[in-house]
């Protein structure tokens, strides 16, 4: 087995943050609703069923680690998933659930 090198190290350390910005119920049904098309912030509110505060720091770790991305239509804040690859892995971790049961 090949000894890991510092860039694939700095690789794996991305990846680990990203997949612990994933790691979290209501952000995962938030890019499950995303993956449907645009959703207003107050609509993904009600989805989540948490505060408006508390929903909004969901978005924003998805964001920052450039899972969706937002824009304003007057007063609402629309999002979408920037990377709707994502939905790939999701449904690969789906799989591997219906696999080990």
């Amino acid at each position: 087995m090949k000894l890991s090198t510092a860039s694939d190290r700095s690789v794996y350390r991305t990846q680990a943050r990203l997949l612990r910005a994933l790691a979290n119920e209501s952000r995962l049904m938030i890019v499950a609703r995303l993956s449907q098309g645009e959703c207003s912030a107050g609509d993904l509110t009600r989805l989540v069923g948490l505060d408006q505060t508390t929903v909004s720091k969901h978005l924003a770790v998805l964001r920052a680690h450039g899972i969706v991305e937002d824009r304003r239509e007057g007063s609402v804040v629309v999002y979408r998933l920037r990377t709707p690859c994502i939905l790939k892995f999701l449904s690969c971790t789906t799989q591997v659930l219906k696999e080990c049961r």
